[in-house]
């Protein structure tokens, strides 16, 4: 069974680690035991579908780079099991294909079989026919939902679900009852790995516990043989539309992983290691934007986000040299100081020491083994052998690489993209009413739709007397909608949208516009747009979704007539999507029908073509997408997910204070680009890109203009050191030569990357003609950082600030 290196299974909860050779894992209340070896496990998340195949050896090479013993992985039931028995594992679904990958690196693979998983994933990862069974009732006691989950379990190596224990208490004893037949169906799979359930207090034997969050050293497991596992450290956010950038800090995020293994944490995964981006409809919520980047240690292309990524090897190279003196040696505590603490790790041979400071604002000089220590606030100094400081959290020598974007060399665009458009045909719909089905009810969106389309047209008739009071008074139509975007049509004509503000995308809002009743028959379309199922919350599978009732005219407050119970009929999609306008093989075959002169823009529900060569080089590629309002968009026929460039991110989430590292995060600290487009740029990954001629398509659902749109590359621009003496450091520009030393000074240089100054107390040795011998040309340089090289600064302080920028190579 354990072909792969299998550690774990987790179910809710599951988890698993994979080897090239069977392994036996066990665990005592210390440690992960296999083969016979106590370890500490450090692992972080990449979500498979949410990158493509081209791009998993490079993003698990990363992985391993930087220290990590597993990778842990989601797998999505409604990405595999789309429809009921029909599976897919093909291309960036190729589960095996990434296990295979892992294994190549060496590396532990942690997998997560729901069959709920959350992860910001469209409906939580269930399938929207699962909700649509009779009888069925999810996440709890019954027989429909228990047979298609073991049905999937059985399938995807033996798992199950995750995260219930946040939501169980509303279901009552059919949670609990649901919660034990979970238990007993894993251990009967008897795969020869633990399985653990995430955020489940006190689960049924044998399963394991495991804390979510920010921050989990005083989590302790219920067990007494149950080690600490803490299978989700958020290393920033998820992003919403309408929301900001969310920023974690290199320092916080080591400190709660120092103090984690401090407190005898025994297994740590970051969430999310790689983030990636949620293409096509995969991105829940609802309105979970399309990136999801999550400020993690690579970026959602896959660069290194430095210096995250750097600043946290440094700490797991420190941790594994000590790993075996955490799982075997005594612990002790001892205070030195308010909020001050020293653990000490000893064995017969050898001790190391962790010195913590909590206080979020005072640094601490303390004296511990007759050995003078600063430890600055929310920080903590591992010691290897209770002496020197090999590491602190809050004293970053990794580099900081700023990233730019660059413009295609390719050719010159936005000039060279010569577009052709046209409009999706509404008319049967908004003007004919003609559907697919016709109830005399009002249905919800997933039931109807399936989970086929974000889009679900409702359509039904009114017809007016010659003598009825609507044609002569002032009528409005009311409708009232779950959250998501409606777009409404009376009698043929536009006559207005809505949708969700930020914060506010789980309430159900009320759409009212006034309309002029004809004689005769009246016909009223709306058209309802989904931007991502529910994904969590108790009975989440349960919220509504699209239009809801009552869908009213009023004439006065006493006169009002509710619709609900009308004939309505109803049409899933769109025209352009069903017959594939997206598709280039079929674009091609009705390209007569796309008009190139003149474009016509600022209309809503319009499709845009163009060709365009694609960037030089192999660096990631990103559209910037700014002009455009709402919809969709396709690349050679690869979705590259929805786009809303035109949803402004609140200007008050922004405080005016700077990011501190110091004290508690959460997900409303530290943000930035309030007031900017909550999306931009989208990912373009190289593997849909081809030699020659690509196509661009988009579907633009709100009217706007793409004139403007252009490819450019994600690369370093500059990279920055501004650390202190004593430290050895390293410049990396990667595969590019570094061209310029833009700035450099030892002593107390103020600012930060890309905004560095003097100041009068800095070392009169002239730092920057020292580097530019030692760096221009290089792809990387390596030197510490000492008074003999840098100078004596007149002042305390001593360190040394640096940018350098990374040659810009023209062709």
């Amino acid at each position: 069974m354990n072909i792969f290196n299998l550690l774990f299974t987790a179910f809710i909860f599951s988890f698993i680690l994979f080897h090239s050779n069977a392994l036996n894992v066990t665990h005592d209340s210390r440690s992960i035991i296999i083969d016979g070896n106590h370890r500490i496990i450090l692992s972080g998340s990449i979500h498979y579908p949410r990158s493509t195949a081209q791009m998993w050896p490079d993003l698990i090479r990363k992985a391993k780079e930087g220290g990590l013993d597993a990778v842990e992985t989601y797998v999505f039931w409604n990405a595999h099991e789309p429809a009921r028995r029909q599976y897919d594992f093909s291309g960036n679904l190729d589960l095996i294909r990434f296990l295979k990958t892992i294994q190549d690196q060496g590396l532990y693979a942690i997998l997560r079989i729901g069959p709920y998983t959350c992860a910001e994933w469209n409906y939580g990862g269930f399938p929207v026919w699962l909700h649509n069974m009779p009888g069925v009732s999810l996440r709890t006691k019954n027989d429909v939902f228990m047979n298609e989950m073991k049905n999937f379990t059985t399938l995807i190596v033996d798992m199950v679900e995750n995260e219930y224990g946040n939501v169980m208490e509303p279901y009552g004893d059919e949670g609990k009852s649901y919660i034990n037949w979970c238990a007993q169906m894993s251990d009967s799979l008897d795969i020869g790995v633990p399985w653990i359930m995430c955020q489940q207090a006190a689960p049924p034997k044998p399963m394991l516990e495991t804390c979510n969050g920010w921050y989990c050293d005083e989590y302790k497991p219920k067990g007494p043989n149950t080690p600490k596992l803490w299978t989700e450290n958020w290393t920033g956010w998820f992003k919403s539309w309408g929301g900001a950038d969310p920023f974690r800090t290199a320092e916080d995020l080591a400190y709660s992983v120092a103090r984690f293994f401090q407190k005898g944490g025994t297994l740590q995964n970051y969430y999310m290691y790689h983030g990636g981006t949620n293409f096509g409809r995969t991105s829940g919520g609802p309105y979970i934007t399309t990136t999801y980047d999550y400020n993690a240690p690579l970026d959602e292309y896959g660069n290194l986000n430095q210096p995250k990524w750097g600043h946290l090897k440094q700490l797991h190279d420190v941790l594994h040299s000590i790993e075996y003196i955490l799982t075997n040696g005594d612990v002790k505590n001892e205070k030195l100081s308010n909020l001050v603490m020293a653990t000490i790790y000893q064995t017969k041979e050898k001790s190391s020491c962790f010195l913590s400071n909590t206080n979020t604002k005072i640094d601490a000089n303390v004296n511990f083994g007759g050995i003078n220590y600063f430890v600055p606030a929310w920080s903590i100094s591992i010691l290897p052998d209770c002496r020197e400081e090999a590491y602190n959290t809050a004293k970053v020598s990794s580099q900081t690489s700023l990233m730019v974007k660059k413009l295609n060399k390719a050719e010159d665009e936005p000039s060279s993209l010569k577009w052709m458009w046209r409009p999706e045909l509404i008319e049967s719909t908004s003007v004919q009413g003609r559907g697919d089905v016709s109830v005399n009810k009002i249905v919800d969106q997933k039931d109807m739709a399936n989970d086929a389309s974000d889009y679900l047209w409702y359509m039904t008739s009114i017809d007016v007397a010659k003598d009825d009071p609507m044609l002569n008074g002032t009528v409005t139509l009311r409708v009232n909608d779950t959250g998501h975007v409606l777009h409404a049509f009376f009698n043929g004509e536009y006559i207005g949208s809505q949708w969700s503000k930020y914060g506010n995308n789980n309430v159900t809002y009320v759409f009212e516009r006034n309309i002029k009743p004809s004689p005769g028959k009246n016909l009223i379309s709306l058209l309802s747009v989904t931007v991502g199922l529910k994904n969590y919350g108790p009975m989440f599978d349960l919220v509504g979704a699209g239009i809801t009732s009552p869908i009213e005219l009023v004439l006065n407050k006493n006169d009002v007539k509710d619709l609900s119970s009308n004939k309505w009929t109803y049409k899933v999609g769109l025209n352009g999507i069903s017959n594939k306008f997206f598709d280039t093989d079929c674009a091609s075959k009705s390209s007569s029908k796309w008009v190139s002169d003149p474009i016509s823009v600022d209309r809503n529900f319009t499709w845009y073509k163009t060709t365009f060569k694609a960037p030089l080089e192999n660096k990631p590629v990103v559209v910037d997408l700014l002009g455009l309002g709402k919809g969709m968009a396709w690349v050679n026929g690869h979705s590259l997910g929805r786009y809303w460039p035109s949803y402004i991110a609140d200007k008050q989430l922004c405080k005016t204070e700077t990011c501190d590292y110091r004290g508690r995060y959460s997900d409303s600290k530290c943000v930035s680009k309030c007031g900017e487009p909550t999306q931009r740029w989208y990912h373009v990954p190289r593997s849909f890109l081809k030699d020659g001629e690509n196509t661009l398509v988009l579907f633009e659902e709100f009217g706007g203009n793409p004139s403007g749109i252009q490819f450019q590359t994600v690369e370093i621009g500059s990279v920055c050191i501004n650390t202190h003496e004593g430290k050895e450091v390293e410049l990396s520009c990667q595969d590019r030569p570094i061209s310029k030393i833009k700035f450099a000074s030892f002593g107390s240089p103020q600012g930060v990357c890309g905004s560095f100054d003097k100041s009068e107390s800095d070392s009169e040795v002239d730092a920057l003609s020292i580097l530019e011998k030692e760096c221009l040309g290089k792809e990387s340089c390596s030197f510490k950082i000492t008074e003999d090289k840098f100078g004596r600064p007149s002042c305390e302080v001593k360190k040394l600030a640096v940018e350098a920028v990374c040659e810009d190579f023209t062709f």
